[in-house]
Order: structure tokens, then sequence, then C-alpha cells
């Protein structure tokens, strides 16, 4: 079993988490408008989703993997190209942050959590990313594919959960930060571009 590239994995999860993207956006104007526990219903909704990301790519990457190398090595080469794409995108991006909080409408809990669940499941793009991702952080010879794909999917989930709620308890001082820091956004913006690189070097270099 390789711990390092496991541990490879959790610190990439947690830049990705971290860095600014249309969920934990969503998290912190969810916090900051109607309270910490409303954030982390919605939290809670969007990380719950991702456990259906993950049987998706679970079951159906794994049985690729045991028909063909060739296609084994076609899934890294396009996951890699793909978060290539994403960093190429994001370098083309503005690296101002927008917290304006006047369109966010006020939901109960239960609201929220069904909200970030469909959230996250009707968006084709997180199975995708999931299918570039995690390829190429399996990390054992002996042990199924497939619950090496469910452990990486509950460790994805870990860390994000735990950084997602950290956004949402802290969503104030975050909000602060953000508007007295005008050049926080350059910083997170290259942060993005740098993991999703990293990470697409490692993809496609990696062995099955």
């Amino acid at each position: 079993m390789n711990y390092d590239l496991l541990i490879s994995f959790a610190l990439a999860t947690s830049a990705l988490a971290i860095s600014p993207g249309p969920d934990n956006i969503y998290v912190l104007m969810q916090s900051i408008v109607n309270g910490k526990k409303f954030g982390l219903a919605t939290v809670a909704g969007l990380i719950s989703g991702c456990l259906v990301h993950t049987t998706l790519v679970a079951f159906g990457v794994s049985a690729l993997i045991k028909e063909n190398d060739t296609l084994f090595f076609i899934i890294k080469l396009l996951g890699a190209l793909y978060l290539l794409y994403l960093a190429f995108k994001i370098y083309k991006s503005s690296d101002k942050l927008s917290l304006g909080s006047e369109h966010i409408p006020k939901k109960s809990l239960g609201q929220l959590f069904k909200q970030g669940f469909i959230m996250n499941v009707l968006n084709p793009k997180v199975s995708i990313f999931f299918l570039a991702f995690f390829p190429g952080f399996l990390f054992s010879d002996t042990m199924s594919t497939v619950i090496q794909f469910y452990v990486l999917g509950l460790l994805f989930m870990f860390v994000s959960t735990i950084i997602f709620s950290g956004i949402a308890v802290l969503a104030g001082i975050i909000s602060e930060y953000i508007k007295q820091h005008e050049r926080i956004g350059v910083y997170l913006k290259w942060l993005q571009i740098i993991v999703f690189v990293g990470i697409a070097v490692i993809i496609f270099t990696s062995e099955k």
C-alpha cells in the first residue's frame, strides 16, 4: 500500500476545497446570510452527493481497468488533459472574488441539504472530475480497485467536509478578510492552477 499517494491525494483535495469554487462560495454565502447551521446543512448535502459520483466512477472505471491496459492509459491521458484544461480556464478567469449576498434566498435546513445534494448529484462535471482525479491515486497492488475508489471517495468527502465546515463556521471572518485583502483572489487562483497541473502530472505518470 502506497501511503505517500494517499497523503498526496489528501493534500490535493485540501487545496481544491480551499480554492474558491461554486460549492464553497455557496456554503460561505449561505452561512453569512442564514447562519452557521444553514451553511453546515448545505455542506452535508453537497458531500452526500459525492457518494453517488464515487459509486459511478468506482464500478465504471474499475471494469475498464480490469479489461484493458490501453483503456487505462487512455483514461489517464484524458484525465490529465481535462485537469490541464481546468487549469487553463482558471488562468483565463478573473481573480476577483464576488461575495454579493443580496440574492441569496432563505431556506430551511432540510431544503438546503436537499438542494446541496441535488446540486452535486446532477452536476456531471463532478463525475468527470472524479474520473480524471481518482485513477492516478490508486494506492495498492493487492486491494480491489472498487474498494480503492471508495477509500479515495470517502477520504475526499472527509477532507472536504472538514474544510467546508470550517468555511461555514468561520464565514464572517473569512468574508471580512476577503474584503480587506483584495489580492487573496490572485493567490487562490494560482493555487488552483498549480494543484490542477500537479495532479495532471501525477495522474499521467502513475502506473496501474
